[in-house]
């Protein structure tokens, strides 16, 4: 009994994991895009040059 409840409450789980993990992969797409302009702006501002940084 108690394993036929698990395996359906998995079941039940797992389309709002996915939606879940769906939804943080939008944010950290959107998160990496909203940086990445940041720092692009934030150069032109300073006029710093983007790239790597070459330590000697």
């Amino acid at each position: 009994m108690t394993d036929n409840n698990t395996n359906h409450d998995a079941i039940r789980r797992n389309p709002l994991l996915e939606a879940a993990q769906q939804e943080m992969v939008k944010f950290e797409r959107k998160e990496n895009e909203f940086r990445k302009k940041d720092r692009e702006e934030r150069a032109a501002e300073l006029r710093l040059p983007l790239g790597e940084i070459k330590i000697h």
